[in-house]
């Protein structure tokens, strides 16, 4: 069932997603060459608690294997998602998606951002540019009246125009009280086809773009997912509330380019 919030509880929704926006831009102040994503994991964590917030993601079950280890997922490099922070020193030119979930007065945001790590080679900084955008194309769509396959729609043309391949196994979800609920919101689609948006629907968009093949595997931690052709892939992150006329982004990546100045993508 999919469940329409309302404005009151999309206030709700706005306060936990702009602390996940906050709590990428506490990580943003710290990637550089030499730093683990571990640190990057405790920073967060703590950040999250000092807000009077829960980290949704640490403990999160795992239908493959052992519940989620950290607070956020780092996924590097070819890493597609849910990749565990880990004692690994980030290197100059590596990318890193950072995603990022908390849970505060009843409600849950989240958000992600694909960081480069020092100077980036230029075809790889272009995927990070082509998902944040395709993101937007989504967004662009999350409006009462429509529906879903027009957001897939959008996104899926948008990169596949570029050469970039979508990923399928992983979506958008619907959020409110849990981080999953339903509506499934792929990358992928047909316009005018899926479920009808609704003023007060609150959905989570993230495009995850890979460099080459849409092919992916899982890692043997049972969590980490990367390209099979291991090319590079890009993860951005915003939950929307379907509006009238247009989508209100409840998250913000404000903070972050704050931090990042004319680095940012």
């Amino acid at each position: 069932m999919i469940f329409l919030k309302t404005d009151d509880e999309i206030e709700l929704l706005r306060q936990s997603n702009l602390l996940v926006g906050k709590t990428l831009a506490e990580v943003a102040k710290l990637i550089k060459p030499g730093v683990t994503t571990k640190q990057l994991d405790k920073v967060a964590e703590e950040f999250i608690l000092d807000h009077g917030a829960i980290p949704t993601f640490k403990g999160f079950p795992n239908p493959y294997g052992p519940p989620f280890p950290g607070t956020l997922c780092t996924s590097v490099n070819d890493q597609v998602v849910h990749g565990i922070p880990n004692d690994i020193p980030l290197k100059e030119g590596d990318i890193v998606s950072v995603d990022c979930g908390t849970y505060m007065n009843g409600y849950c945001g989240d958000s992600a951002y694909t960081f480069c790590v020092g100077e980036v080679d230029p075809e790889v900084r272009a995927l990070l540019k082509t998902t944040k955008e395709a993101l937007y194309k989504g967004i662009e769509n999350a409006v009462h009246g429509k529906r879903l396959g027009d957001i897939g729609y959008a996104i899926q043309q948008y990169c596949e125009d570029r050469s970039y391949g979508v990923v399928r196994e992983f979506v958008g979800h619907g959020i409110g009280k849990e981080m999953h609920e339903p509506p499934q919101v792929p990358n992928y689609g047909k316009r005018g086809t899926g479920a009808l948006l609704k003023k007060g629907m609150c959905i989570a968009i993230e495009p995850m773009i890979t460099q080459g093949d849409r092919q992916i595997v899982m890692e043997s931690d049972r969590w980490t997912i990367r390209t099979r052709d291991r090319k590079c892939a890009a993860h951005f992150e915003h939950t929307v509330a379907i509006g009238l006329d247009k989508a209100d982004i409840l998250s913000s990546f404000e903070f972050i380019e704050q931090v990042l100045g004319d680095k940012a993508i």
